[in-house]
Order: structure tokens, then sequence, then C-alpha cells
């Protein structure tokens, strides 16, 4: 291994990822020397084979929809199909477009990026191309991959992963879909919208299980009514081939049929191999253990991303490579609140939150100070001319701060932004209710229910 020891860069970061790329133009802006190595493209998961591609599919289904059901707006249209091949260039139109901006920006803020599979070689240093590069500190942001179960293979053919999904070259008859987590109801929602008879297996007793109940519950009744199908509160036991599918069987026996299963159970930490253990890094279960500034055990190495058990989001990520690379330039950080970062899923309807669930709040409150609210959208004129169904729920400290913010409907992923400052501010019902949101707005819901909240509603039911 040649030792190029002329250059000592200030980080080395390994992984391009949301965390990895995040962590070098923070860096690079604030004068630190910063090598970036990537074994594919910088961007990772979340440009290339997640947030971007998902959402790209997603709303062609959307138009999909909205062609079928267009009379009901009184337009007269006619949907004729999914044509598979100008989906994906639209797609991937998306990604180009996003991944050569990406590129300049790296070029333009002078990173160092180095493309090759790079592995670390010790507390300063990686090898990658036959070179060891040096730094003063090292960041880990190796990222994640799709998981499976044991015994259960992926052959990207009949049993898929999400990364298989994005690049099908056909919309499948019918799919299996085993979790129904964000992966999971995202490809449901999607596939549906193409077309395909879709059934979501999940093991415990809802979908999207992380969120608030009462958002799961509304997600469910809203895919029923599409036809979405799903089987909750049994695990999956195994998968075999048929003729020309795949034969899905349950703990309690009950079977499933289709052409595809995509396995969506979740992302595991891309780590083994990659010299972790042999440089001292505490690990758990291929996670790199880190405190509240993403420092692991190892003094002159830190980690972020879907590497470390946090919030598996593309912004969680950017937020702690920001954190890291400005800890390390000199600055004063504040460790990330995770209750406080705002959490979307895609589906249609759209699931979006932040800060604790009611059950949650009860656990660390108490349950006689916990105040929930629902306000339904039937009460907001724009969601009516949308024509979407959902709620807000708003959880409040009983006489204090509204501690979680919970949506359901069409577009509530826009509407977080203002909830995450509800939550992060500590705002107090009285203290929303005074603001004016604009009319007629789905924005306003949120105003409506903190109204509600404050004791004066206007467009809801005391």
């Amino acid at each position: 291994m040649a030792n190029d020891a002329s250059t000592v860069f200030d980080l080395v970061i390994l992984g391009g990822g949301s965390g990895g790329y995040a962590a070098a133009l923070r860096g690079a802006q604030l004068g630190l020397d910063v090598a970036l190595i990537e074994k594919d493209k910088v961007g990772g998961t979340c440009l290339h084979r997640g947030c971007i591609p998902t959402k790209a599919l997603l709303h062609a289904g959307e138009i999909a929809d909205q062609a079928r059901e267009s009379e009901q707006f009184g337009v007269k249209a006619t949907f004729e199909g999914i044509d598979v091949a100008a989906v994906h260039k639209y797609k991937d139109d998306v990604i180009s477009g996003l991944y050569k901006g990406l590129q300049g920006l790296i070029a333009s803020r002078k990173v160092t990026y180095i493309q090759g599979e790079g592995r670390l070689s010790s507390p300063t240093s990686v090898d990658v191309n036959g070179q060891r590069i040096q730094g003063r500190h090292v960041l880990l942001a190796t990222g994640s991959v799709p998981k499976s179960l044991p015994g259960l293979e992926i052959d990207g053919d009949r049993i898929i992963s999400s990364d298989h999904a994005l690049v099908l070259d056909r919309v499948p008859k019918s799919a299996i879909i085993l979790g129904g987590g964000v992966i999971g109801v995202e490809f449901a929602s999607a596939w549906k919208s193409f077309g395909t008879d879709v059934t979501i297996v999940e093991g415990l007793k809802h979908l999207v299980p992380v969120e608030d109940e009462n958002s799961s519950k509304l997600l469910e009744r809203a895919f029923r009514k599409r036809g979405i199908k799903f089987n909750l509160g049994t695990f999956f036991e195994k998968a075999e081939y048929t003729q020309d599918g795949v034969r899905v069987t349950l703990a309690d026996g009950k079977q499933f049929e289709a052409e595809v299963l995509l396995v969506a159970i979740g992302r595991g930490p891309v780590s083994q191999g990659l010299g972790y253990e042999e440089a001292g890094v505490a690990m758990d279960r291929g996670y790199v253990l880190v405190d509240e500034y993403m420092r692991t055990n190892v003094p002159t190495i830190s980690a972020v991303g879907d590497l470390v058990p946090t919030l598996q989001l593309a912004h969680v990520g950017f937020a702690e490579g920001i954190l890291v690379a400005e800890r390390l330039a000199g600055l004063k950080v504040v460790p990330i609140d995770y209750d406080g970062v705002p959490r979307v899923t895609y589906c249609h309807p759209e699931v979006a939150s932040v800060g604790i669930t009611e059950a949650k709040a009860k656990e660390v409150y108490g349950a006689d100070k916990v105040v929930a609210l629902k306000y339904n959208l039937a009460g907001n004129g724009r969601s009516k001319i949308l024509k979407t169904a959902g709620e807000i729920k708003l959880v409040q400290v009983k006489d204090g701060a509204v501690v979680g913010v919970h949506m359901v409907g069409d577009r509530m992923g826009e509407q977080v932004g203002e909830a995450q400052l509800i939550y992060n501010w500590e705002a107090l019902p009285a203290e929303v209710a005074q603001l004016i949101h604009a009319h007629p707005t789905q924005n306003e819901a949120l105003g409506e229910a903190h109204l509600a909240l404050a004791g004066k509603p206007l467009h809801s039911h005391d």
C-alpha cells in the first residue's frame, strides 16, 4: 500500500451519501481540508436508490390516479396505462439533474473527491485505490443496504428488494410486500396506482407501526378504500416459488401468492469487512456506536447516517454530518433532538409527524397530564377541493407545550415544516392560534387545530 504522507487532510470521509457529503460540504465551507471517498456515486442511497426515485414513482402513480379519477372534477380524460420505460426515464432524469448539481457543489467547495472502495486502515487513515489517505480525523458514513430474513434469499427476480423494485422493467400483476413500514407502504401505494394487486404482510399490529396509532388506523382505512390488502399481527415464516410466482406462508399457516415478493423489512448498516473492529471502533449488531456528538469510542473517528443507530432518514444524515464538521472546525454544536426531526411517509395519503406519540407522552408525563385533539380535514376548504381525507392530531402536555403533531392526508408532508417549529420551539397552543394562516390552504388546518386546542375553535366543533 503506497503511503502518501505528504498530504494529511483535516477530515477524511468514508462514504459519499447524505451524511458524508453534508459533512464534506460544510467542512470545506469552514476551511477544513476534506477528502471524500465513495465507491459508487456521490449522493448515496437517498439520491440514487431511495428518497428521490421512490418519490418520483409515487408522483407518477399520483398522475395515473388523477387520470382515472378526473371525471369527478369535471374533466374528461382517459387512462391508457403505464409506460414503464418512460416512467424510468422521468425518474432517472430527476436523479441525473440532482447528481450533476451535487457533483458541481463538491467541485466548487474544493473537496478532494476519490472514487473507489475504501477501508479503514487505522484510526487516522483510509486505504483506497492502492493509496493510504491520511487524516487528522476520520468520519465513517458507509450507509445501509436492504435487509432480509434468515433463509429468505433475495434473487432479484421473484423475490426482490427496494433496489430491484426501483428498476423493475414491468408493472407486476400482483405483489406481496413483506413489511408495512415506510418502504413497504410507499411501494404498495405506488404499485397500486400503477395497477398492481397488492398485499402487505406486517408482523406488528399496525401499518407504519412507529407512528401514532391514530395515524396508522387512518392509513389502514385509506388503504382499504383504495383496495390495498394487508395482513397484520402475524409474522412471516417462509417463501417458496410457485410455477409463475411466489407463495408466502405466515406463522399461523395463512398463505398468499403473487407474481413478486418485495422484502421491505428495513435496512441494515454497511460495516462488515471495512476495518472498523480492527481499528477498535465499538459496534453493536453491525452499527457503529456513537455519543450525542457522533463521536465513537476512538477519539479520531466519528460516524453518521444509517451506519449509526439513529433515525434512518436522509435529513438526519445531513444534520449529523453538519454537526461533525462544525465540531471539528471548533464551533459550538448542540446535540440533535431526534424527537424533533420531521418524519414523512409519502404514500397516498401521506403520513407526517414530528414529536412524540400520545402513548409515549402518557408514558413520559403521565396519562392525566396529556391532552390530545383531532382536527378532521373535512373542515378544511383546500382539502375538500383536493378531495383528500385525514386528520391532524395534536398531543399537548396539559397547560403546556405541544409535544406531538401527527398528520394524515394528501400533501401533509408539506405541512410538517411548521409542525417542526411548533414542537422544537415548545409552542403553546394559544401562541400558534394567534398566527394568521392563509385561507384557503391545507396549512390552515394546523392553525385551526391549535385554535381548537386553545379553546377557541372556528371551523370545528367544540
